[in-house]
């Protein structure tokens, strides 16, 4: 039997393939699979996705459509396939054709990947030409996002362009059994990025010499700030206080949590790691994800082997310290008041490198003016961090934009993120509901992210952070220019917080194009249900600080009936005037002395001026009536804790969740009827939460048990007359874990389908995907009347 009965015809296919199909090795792949299975044509990027032209026995063709499914590299994620039948070129071969620019709607940037184990294995070779090679990379790893300067994904249109291939480094990219074979950012000592040590006058320009600096700055207790794939960190050793006091007086962050970066081994990645920490399994396969997040671990307690491990640091000097098994240090002086550890481990080849060759944890915290986004740049990091870091370590891969780290946090028996970063930025998401034209959403003011909407696509940028500097803006500006222009999709509409006097609805008016206002809680529950498109009717309790509500006054305790675009209030607690207005995010005695004075109890404290304070609130001065739950528990850890000042926003509730111990008691709040609201009375809780005869830890256990209860009861009554297919969770409240956990357990009692947040930050970091929502959902609402 002859070829032509055995594997049939030959045929000529058109595949179009659309995803996330660039900047992860497919076109490499294609190559390989067309070889393996003797077929002709080419392949190459179009647009934002992958142009396949094949030619051979229609046999061998169809198992090759199977297989650019089924094996294709584990980065990728194609979309759609389309084929279609093609006229036949009859060129002999299979080959990787020239790149084709076009405007498509099929865009998907990749995340940057952490480094493989085969380049791994390679560094780590003495024979091979890369060895400890800080940059090294292939087709399955190595920086992505944020090198990209445009599409479609070639090395002229990275960072990358203006290093020329080596005669070595160019044959690896066009050999096609090599793993770098069209490797865009592949480089080699010899043509590659280089490091840079900086210290006062000291200056080293060679790589390894660079490096060796870097060590002995961190073992003499310094501080680096180390240039990433996504921005600087700063470096500084986890087990010396003396370090970590420094570092944080220098960035004025007395005590918000530092990251820390733990040290791997080849046997057991987290075996270092679990010397400090206790992950859970779901923890342990969040850490060792490609995306590499930084994931809140709880510490191990301290023992006696603890002891003799902090007596051998402390009559060691600096730079002589024996990696230990662990430090109280790591515990007091990296997270106060926390139970648990932002841990992360190495996932670019300079991590490992560091991180093995020191031995001990590091602190890896962002490299920036607290507040600001990471710096990229050389030039500012010298400006910006001098008065911060001793030592530099740059390198010359120019980042196109900023991603800082993602953060993960286990709650409700699953891994969900505080905020999206380098690593799983940017989040791409499918809307149930069509735009008609692009559409941009500008988040809020604090924890901002961006979001680029077109059709029933929305895109989720990487966490830009507070805009309260120009830096910030800056950053934000240009990073909403950078998703139009990558993803080919200009705005013709912007979407932002209703409330005026944030930075990021300035910005948009500002803009001369149509915008839409959007409420901060109705944007808190739209982006909910963007998990769950199997609801269609809600409950959501959006509860957080402050936002700005319908009515004009500030809401944070809110439910809501409804869907997006068809959002109803209709429960809330009972409000109070902070006195200080904005003051009072940062001042939580006036949160729990207001409460006190609406409540007719005392509030004694030695604070200064409180007896001008009452004046004010008495008058109504600079005291704004709010419903927010975020004050509830401002005021309650002033009331258990004495924190009456905070340095870093949501304090003083991280702090009381982490003070709450054993179970917590439930204490009956009745419900005010307000017109069509229905509202908690908080008065009772306050009692409790005064009575010292119990325990702060009881007392604080008592508080979230409380609400999760109050919630339930607000539900309940809403239930009764209001369609309710499920209960969502929406607002920077639903951060904490032990509130979620008591709903959850109290909700699915009472027979409630509870559903919370599983790709999107729940806090203000999800709040522009959950406007965009909103914005499609009410023009969908409005073209359908």
């Amino acid at each position: 039997m002859d070829g032509t009965a055995r594997h049939g015809p030959p045929v000529a296919r058109r595949l179009l393939v659309s995803g996330r199909v660039q900047g992860v090795g497919f076109r490499p792949f294609v190559h390989r699979l067309a070889h393996r299975l003797e077929l002709d044509g080419w392949v190459r990027n179009e647009g934002g996705s992958v142009l396949i032209h094949v030619e051979g026995p229609r046999e061998r063709v169809e198992r090759f459509g199977a297989a650019l499914v089924a094996q294709a590299p584990s980065a990728s994620r194609a979309e759609s396939i389309v084929t279609t039948d093609a006229v036949a070129q009859r060129k002999a071969g299979f080959v990787i054709d020239t790149s084709v620019s076009r405007v498509s709607v099929a865009v998907h940037l990749p995340p940057d990947l952490f480094v493989c184990e085969a380049c791994l294995a390679e560094m780590n070779d003495h024979r091979a030409r890369r060895h400890r090679y800080p940059f090294i990379n292939c087709t399955q790893c190595g920086p992505r996002f944020t090198i990209i300067d445009g599409l479609p994904y070639d090395r002229a249109r990275t960072t990358m362009a203006g290093f020329t291939l080596c005669p070595d480094c160019a044959r690896e990219f066009e050999t096609p059994g090599d793993r770098r074979f069209h490797a865009q950012p592949l480089a080699c000592p010899r043509c590659g990025p280089r490091c840079l040590f900086e210290a006062g006058r000291t200056t080293i320009v060679d790589t390894d010499e660079a490096l060796a600096a870097t060590l002995a700055a961190l073992n003499r207790a310094e501080i680096v700030a180390v240039k990433g794939i996504g921005g600087y960190h700063l470096f500084a050793d986890a087990c010396d206080p003396t370090a970590v006091a420094r570092l944080r007086t220098r960035k004025g962050r007395p005590d918000k949590p530092l990251a820390v970066l733990f040290p791997t081994h080849e046997d057991d990645p987290l075996g270092p790691l679990s010397q400090w920490l206790t992950p859970s399994r779901s923890e342990r396969d969040a850490l060792l994800d490609p995306a590499r997040p930084i994931v809140l671990v709880r510490r191990r307690a301290v023992g006696s082997a603890i002891t003799n491990a902090l007596d051998a640091m402390a009559t060691s000097p600096p730079g002589e310290r024996p990696p230990s098994d662990t430090t109280a240090e790591l515990a007091a002086g990296i997270a106060p008041g926390l139970a648990e550890i932002g841990a992360m481990l190495p996932y670019s080849p300079l991590h490992h490198l560091l991180t093995r060759a020191f031995g001990r944890p590091l602190i890896a915290t962002s490299g920036n003016v607290s507040g600001e986004p990471v710096l990229t740049d050389p030039d500012d990091a010298r400006r910006r961090l001098a008065g911060i870091a001793d030592a530099f370590l740059h390198h010359d891969r120019p980042i196109a934009r900023p991603a800082d780290d993602t953060v993960l946090r286990t709650s409700a028996g699953r891994l969900r993120p505080l905020r999206i970063g380098r690593g799983l930025a940017p989040l791409e998401l499918e809307m149930p509901v069509a735009l008609d034209a692009p559409v941009l959403a500008t988040g809020g003011h604090m924890k901002t992210a961006i979001a680029l909407g077109f059709g029933k696509r929305l895109v989720l940028s990487p966490h830009i952070g507070d805009l309260d500097s120009p830096r910030a803006l800056l950053v934000f500006e240009s990073l909403a220019d950078d998703l139009q222009s990558l993803y080919g999709q200009r705005a013709v509409r912007l979407v932002c917080d209703a409330h005026p006097g944030y930075a990021s609805s300035r910005w948009a008016r500002a803009r001369g194009l149509p915008v839409h206002t959007v409420p901060h809680h109705n944007a808190h529950a739209a982006s909910i249900t963007l998990d769950h498109p199997d609801v269609r009717d809600w409950l959501v309790f959006a509860w957080d600080g402050v936002g700005l509500g319908t009515d004009g006054t500030l809401w944070g305790g809110e439910a809501l009936v409804g869907g997006p675009g068809r959002w109803q209030r209709a429960g809330s607690f009972m409000p109070f005037m902070p006195v200080g207005g904005e003051r009072a995010a940062r001042e939580p005695w006036r949160s729990a002395a207001a409460l006190c004075w609406q409540a007719g109890l005392a509030f004694e404290r030695p604070i200064e001026r409180v007896h001008l304070a009452r004046q004010a609130w008495q008058r109504g001065l600079n005291s704004p009536s709010t419903s927010a739950v975020g004050r509830l528990f401002d005021a309650a850890a002033s009331l258990l804790l004495g924190l009456d000042h905070t340095s870093f926003e949501g304090q003083g509730p991280m702090w009381l969740e982490a003070r709450a111990q054993g179970d917590g008691r439930a204490i009956d709040l009745p419900m005010i009827s307000d017109g069509p609201l229905v509202r908690t009375d908080w008065r009772p809780l306050l009692v409790h939460l005064l009575d010292a005869e119990l325990s702060i830890e009881q007392r604080a256990a008592d508080f979230h048990e409380t609400l999760a209860g109050a919630a339930l009861v607000q539900a309940q009554h809403i239930a009764a007359s209001s369609r309710i297919e499920a209960v969502g969770l929406g607002g920077g409240v639903f951060q904490n874990r032990r509130l979620v956990e008591a709903m959850s357990r109290q909700f699915s009692t009472a027979g409630f389908d509870l559903r919370t947040a599983q790709r999107i930050p729940v806090n203000d970091g999800g709040l522009s995907a959950g406007q965009m929502l909103e914005h499609a959902a009410t023009v969908a609402v409005a073209a359908r009347a």
